[in-house]
């Protein structure tokens, strides 16, 4: 279902790299030349695979640290609480949220201002450093919320409590017997999540144009750059920067492969060995680096908030002289009218996505047909080919006339939020007790009938958190909304990350926290409407 608009979208882009099409010049390797011979290019890509490979490697260790020294314990549980709904606040509000805390004149530089006495922000250069630290150091933060959930459901599955029961029976540590015995399944069934997160790690624009460099920009950057230029002969170079930002991924993920093939080896020499792990000092650095990505999130929100009603807020004092609407009475107006324009698009391919899901999920369930590994590949595709290599290409209806607007670009969401629905209402869907079901056709129901009265009001909750979880990835399409728009749809995030390069404080912080509001509303509604539907009818509720 979803193989196609990528494989349709690659197509549209190769065409113009190789000089054929609208904006083409004729067949040639001219617009590979162009971007080969492109100065910045070594370090554009150095830095797309470094941040891309550490933020996963950062937010991957961080979550097995924490499960295999905290899962189950009362500390865990808060802190799962704390980190969960950071999970929904967009990747351009978080990491504008970050740049005001990590910035030279943030909140991490005014404490120690206010004990020295500095009166101006210190020279350094923390935002946008050249080998995109504050980058990678943003994208761990905000993977980390993912991560630590898709490992979470993948427990269940690996029979983690008998596993750790007969290792701590063994004598070994707590950390050294859940990597060596429960890290290794969990892994297995998070890999898919795991490229995912790599692939976006390298590819992303909107977290790198706020926290990445600019002396050059990471690859997608600059390819996002040819592809917006006026001058249309670089359309073909942006396509020929695309399939090598495609070829850079692929090469990655290779090594990916051999590094787990690799650390697999070293890990059966490990477990054989009989070696423990410092139990104390790798628990303490868990709970305090996912502690610590936590807050530096909410204090970015925070920031957020605060830049958004402040007066007047100068370097070093840590809070605002004082509050007011002002900014909200500027800038407020415009943000909700393109708030109402960004649900709008969520809502209607949340919706489409929903129909799909569920038509294939119910399918499965009629006729007996089963989804193995293959298909999660094909469902999981959009999510690990780079954007900007298959997103311009699916304006190839344009050459038939169909020009950019706010209907391609919902489909382009659909490509994108389709997966996560399917991947968050599969479980509930397929664990929902089929005996209901043959009672109520013992009764003479006919299948449409059991759908619609029984199977889905009792999966009210999952299917809204589904729903919650669709329009919060909508919410946070920046690249697929810029390109399929060709600039003429704005919704909170291309507004977001527009602002981000003007420096107004004030304003980013209002559209910050409306970008933010409309990722969360939909999540408190996924808890209170089916509390409230069945505030009578507990026995019905299915988590």
């Amino acid at each position: 279902m979803l193989a196609g608009p990528v494989l349709i979208g690659i197509a549209g882009t190769v065409l113009p790299a190789i000089g054929l099409g609208p904006v083409g010049q004729g067949l040639g390797l001219g617009p590979f030349h162009q971007v080969l011979d492109w100065p910045g290019l070594p370090r554009a890509t150095a830095v797309s695979v470094l941040s891309g490979v550490l933020s996963t490697l950062g937010a991957l260790g961080v979550a097995a640290l924490i499960l295999a020294g905290w899962q189950g314990t009362a500390t865990f549980r808060a802190l799962e609480r704390l980190l969960s709904p950071l999970l929904a606040v967009p990747h351009a509000a978080a990491a504008l949220g970050l740049a005001f805390v990590i910035a030279p004149s943030g909140w991490i530089a005014r404490l120690p201002a206010q004990a020295l006495g500095w009166s101006v922000p210190p020279d350094l250069l923390i935002l946008q450093d050249p080998w995109g630290l504050s980058l990678t150091a943003g994208l761990i933060a905000k993977e980390l919320p993912f991560l630590l959930l898709m490992m979470l459901a993948a427990l269940g599955q690996v029979e983690h409590r008998r596993r750790m029961a007969i290792t701590r029976s063994l004598g070994h540590g707590r950390v050294a017997g859940w990597m060596k015995t429960v890290f290794p399944g969990v892994y297995a069934q998070v890999r898919l999540p795991v490229m995912v997160v790599l692939v976006y790690g390298m590819t992303n624009v909107d977290v790198a144009t706020i926290l990445g460099p600019n002396t050059p920009p990471t690859l997608s950057v600059q390819v996002t750059r040819w592809m917006l230029d006026p001058d249309l002969a670089l359309r073909s170079v942006a396509a020929a920067g695309a399939l090598v930002q495609v070829a850079a991924v692929a090469m990655t993920l290779a090594l990916w492969v051999g590094a787990e093939r690799l650390c697999a080896a070293l890990g059966r020499a490990w477990i054989w060995s009989g070696r423990g792990l410092p139990e104390t000092t790798l628990r303490a650095l868990g709970v305090s680096l996912a502690g610590l990505s936590a807050l530096a999130l909410l204090a970015g929100l925070a920031a957020l908030a605060l830049w958004s009603l402040a007066a007047g807020w100068r370097f070093p004092d840590l809070a605002p002289e004082a509050l007011t609407l002002r900014s909200w009475s500027r800038f407020g107006p415009e943000m909700i009218a393109v708030a109402g324009t960004t649900l709008a698009i969520a809502a209607t391919a949340t919706l489409l996505s929903l129909i799909l899901v569920i038509g294939c999920l119910e399918a499965e369930h009629r006729f007996g047909l089963t989804v193995g590994q293959r298909a999660l590949w094909f469902l999981y595709l959009p999510l690990l080919v780079p954007q900007v290599a298959f997103l311009p290409g699916l304006l190839l209806p344009a050459w038939l006339g169909v020009g950019p607007g706010t209907g391609v670009v919902i489909a382009g969401h659909v490509v994108f939020v389709l997966p996560y629905v399917f991947l968050s209402l599969s479980g509930p869907y397929r664990a929902w007790d089929t005996r209901i079901a043959r009672v109520a056709a013992g009764l003479g129901a006919t299948p449409d009938r059991i759908l619609w009265r029984l199977r889905l009001p009792m999966l009210l909750a999952p299917v809204l958190t589904a729903c919650a979880i669709g329009v919060a990835v909508s919410v946070g399409q920046y690249l697929p909304t810029l390109l399929l728009g060709a600039g003429r749809v704005s919704t909170l995030a291309t507004e977001a990350v527009a602002l981000a390069a003007g420096g107004n404080r004030r304003a980013i912080g209002v559209w910050g926290v409306g970008q933010s509001l409309a990722a969360l509303m939909p999540f408190v509604l996924a808890l209170a409407i089916p509390a409230l539907v069945f505030r009578n009818r507990k026995a019905m509720v299915r988590d």
